[in-house]
């Protein structure tokens, strides 16, 4: 972040009165709200990237993402991501004759021997358990278990495309709002 500082005529005088007015108390107000601010903005874009870098609907994302806010106390903005191995069903999970066809990381295919129903094709009839997709453990009917996806929200915050877009958007709308907030504190002397 740079600060750019031009005086004319008696912009020095304003320039003290504004150091006066700033004080430590506002200037630390000013920067928690130029953080927290900033930390909306980005989490936002953050949750859209996330979503089309895991495969996952926006309103997914967007429950996972929790977000510390800054205080006076402590200038510290965090978005933190929550949640383990995601079920298949969350990426538009629908049965085939082959198995069952989702789309994790934004890329479909078919999960050969895994079904959501019971009964045989055509006449297919759900079997109660929330949409979830399951395989069988063995040759019998019973055991199955729950097939899982491999998109880990908190594994995926840090890499990829999600990662850049946190860092660019931060930094940009960071400047942005301390310079918003240090002008409307010192009335405009400083810009």
């Amino acid at each position: 972040m740079a600060l750019r500082l031009t005086i004319r005529g008696n912009g020095l005088e304003r320039f003290d009165e504004a150091v006066e007015i700033l004080g430590e108390n506002k200037a630390r107000n000013g920067y928690r709200r130029a953080l927290n601010e900033a930390g909306r903005d980005t989490k936002t874009a953050t949750g859209r990237a996330l979503a089309k870098q895991t495969g996952l609907k926006v309103k997914t994302t967007r429950k996972a993402l929790r977000e510390s806010k800054a205080s006076s106390g402590t200038l510290e903005y965090k978005l933190t991501g929550s949640g383990g191995d995601i079920s298949l069903k969350h990426f538009g999970a629908r049965e085939t004759r082959g198995g069952v066809s989702a789309a994790p990381f934004g890329r479909r295919e078919v999960y050969d021997g895994t079904f959501m129903k019971g009964g045989k094709f055509p006449n297919r009839k759900d079997i109660g358990k929330g949409g979830h997709v399951f395989e069988r453990t063995s040759f019998g009917r019973l055991p199955i278990r729950k097939v899982k996806s491999g998109v880990i929200i908190p594994r995926e915050m840090v890499k990829g495309t999600t990662a850049e877009t946190f860092q660019r958007i931060g930094s940009t709308k960071l400047d942005e709002k301390i310079a918003k907030h240090l002008k409307l504190i010192t009335k405009g002397v400083l810009s």
